[in-house]
């Protein structure tokens, strides 16, 4: 056999043991970076218990706020990139790309047991040695019947759920995808192993004509190259050896789920990349997916530029309608409502403040006050604008109810010298 198949078949098999080097991230002392948390939970479906890795953006603090939730297959290998991949594009730097959401990672105890959907002795040629193989359907079940609702019951989750996968994890969300639409809104498939049990997915693949179970749901399909050297695209696809099984069997349901799901109303977006493996893919794969796959919830500097322009004189109104506008489309596309972010909006308005632009920089701590009033922050805010114009009592009355939320020393601060003076 082509040594190619040998390395691919190690690689779609790899981490059938769980990691037993990770569990540092549970550490919450020390000089420790803490990136989250270990939870387990006793799955009775599965006969085991099961433990899964929980990162929660550090806003998370704040009263009845709540995040989408994305639930990522081989947890224990992509956690800690896809964790500051969501930070890095939804926080850092000011960036809005996607929103902050809540990471469940799942790690493996029997791999090949849980990512399969059916019984199989040999997988691509080879022989299996796993004795385990078709345990996709009770997995599923024990995501949708105990995992989700031990997380909704324990962190601040918001309806909309993403699932990703790669490899046999691409495999098993293309798998869910198709027999239980219902649980998820976004889905990535990560060069899914679609070969599996003589492509059992792409016969199952007439399930995406049912408009009523894709409609508002999104998929991003992402196919590594793994081709021999000699091939290209336009040829694997009229290949029929071993050694183009793979990435054929990606393209011939990406080309049924092109036509199929755009006349479903389903957002759909395959993307071949030329320079990256089987095993390189993830993580530029990833990025790709949040960016496209969020690619309305983004409040971009073009939609503010007439506002932050010095010379400009929009009104207040015009401002309000346009951020109402913008996260009715978000709330929209998310199901339930979502609020202006508090981080953004307070930003605006101290930008406001310092042009000397006084009524803009108002209704953005106003519209925080109102949409946020377990915040501290916000009457903090709100007391540094009527300390700037003047109003003093005002500014002190705004500071005594940031202290009654929370105790910050700076507040304080600001606090007593305003009550001396």
């Amino acid at each position: 056999m082509h040594i190619y198949l040998t390395l691919l078949t190690i690689a779609v098999f790899y981490t059938v043991f769980p990691s037993t080097t990770s569990a540092q991230i549970a550490g919450p002392k020390g000089d420790l970076i803490v990136v989250g948390k270990i939870d387990t939970i006793h799955s009775v479906i599965l006969g085991e218990d099961r433990a899964i890795w929980v990162s929660v953006p550090e806003s998370g603090i704040f009263p009845d706020k709540k995040y989408p939730v994305v639930y990522l297959l081989d947890g224990d290998a992509h956690f800690y990139s896809v964790m500051g991949m969501i930070q890095q594009l939804s926080t850092v730097n000011g960036n809005s790309v996607c929103p902050e959401m809540i990471l469940i990672g799942i790690p493996n105890t029997d791999r090949m047991r849980d990512l399969t959907p059916t019984y199989v002795t040999e997988a691509m040629g080879d022989t299996l040695f796993n004795e385990t193989t078709g345990g996709l359907v009770n997995f599923t079940s024990f995501i949708e019947n105990e995992l989700m609702p031990f997380v909704e019951s324990h962190y601040p989750v918001s309806p909309f759920k993403m699932y990703i996968g790669h490899s046999l994890g691409g495999l098993a969300v293309i798998h869910t995808l198709l027999t239980r639409p219902y649980l998820f809104n976004s889905w990535v498939a990560i060069d899914p192993s679609l070969w599996w049990d003589d492509r059992l997915i792409n016969t199952m693949s007439d399930s995406l004509k049912h408009k009523s179970k894709y409609a508002d749901e999104s998929l991003y399909l992402a196919i590594a190259n793994t081709m021999p050297e000699d091939m290209a695209v336009d040829k694997v696809v009229k290949d029929t050896s071993m050694n183009t099984e793979h990435i054929r069997s990606i393209l011939e349901f990406s080309d049924v789920a092109n036509r199929k799901m755009k006349s479903n109303g389903m957002e759909f977006r395959s993307k071949y990349y030329d320079a990256e493996d089987h095993g390189s893919l993830p993580l530029i794969a990833e990025i790709d997916a949040l960016k496209y796959l969020f690619k309305w919830y983004a409040f971009g500097f073009k939609d503010l530029e007439k506002f932050m322009d010095p010379g400009s004189t929009a009104d207040t109104k015009e401002f309000v309608d346009l951020v109402n506008h913008h996260y009715k489309g978000v709330s929209d596309h998310f199901g339930f409502q979502v609020l202006p972010d508090e981080r953004m909006i307070n930003s605006l308005g101290y930008e406001f403040l310092a042009q000397q632009k006084s009524e803009l920089s108002f209704v953005c701590f106003e519209m925080n006050v109102k949409n946020y009033p377990h915040s501290s922050n916000v009457f903090d805010s709100m007391g540094d604008y009527y300390m700037t114009i003047g109003e003093d009592t005002k500014a002190l009355d705004c500071f005594s109810k940031a202290l009654a939320i929370e105790e910050v020393p700076l507040t304080r601060e600001k606090y007593e010298t305003l009550k001396k003076k």
